[in-house]
C-alpha cells in the first residue's frame, strides 16, 4: 500500500492553514487549539512540542497522548467521502480534524463540534 503523501506533510504546515481558515471566519487560534486538544489529548505545551519539531501527520496521531473515543461521533463528508466510509485509520484521523475545523469555519457551536451537546 503506498502511503498518501499527507503523512508525511508537517504537521505544523497545515496547522497555519487550519487557523488561517478559522480566523478568516471570525474564529480563533484558540478554538483550534481546543479542537485538538478535544481529538488527541495534546495539551497545549504538547502541542507546541509538536510545532517546532515539525512533526508529520502519521505521528502526530500515532503519537497522540489521549485520542477522544467520542471522535468516532464524527459523520459526514469531507473532501468528497464519507468519513464513516475511511478504513485507513490515520486517513480517518485527518478526516476527523478537517472535519471539525470546516465545521468551526461553518459557524458551529463549539459544544456541538465537540460533541458535546
Amino acid at each position: 500500500m503506498t502511503k498518501h503523501r499527507i503523512y508525511t506533510t508537517s504537521f505544523s504546515s497545515v496547522y497555519k492553514l487550519y487557523v488561517a481558515k478559522a480566523e478568516r471566519k471570525g474564529r480563533t487560534k484558540q478554538e483550534v487549539d481546543q479542537i485538538i486538544s478535544w481529538l488527541t489529548g495534546y495539551d497545549q505545551a504538547q502541542l507546541g512540542d509538536v510545532l517546532d519539531k515539525m512533526t508529520d501527520f502519521e505521528t502526530f496521531f500515532a503519537e497522540a497522548p489521549k485520542p477522544n473515543p467520542s471522535r468516532e461521533m464524527i459523520r459526514g463528508v469531507i473532501c468528497g467521502v464519507r468519513i464513516e466510509d475511511i478504513g485507513e485509520p490515520t486517513m480517518k484521523e485527518i478526516r476527523y480534524l478537517d472535519k471539525l475545523i470546516d465545521e468551526l469555519a461553518k459557524g458551529r457551536a463549539m459544544e456541538k463540534i465537540l460533541r458535546s451537546a
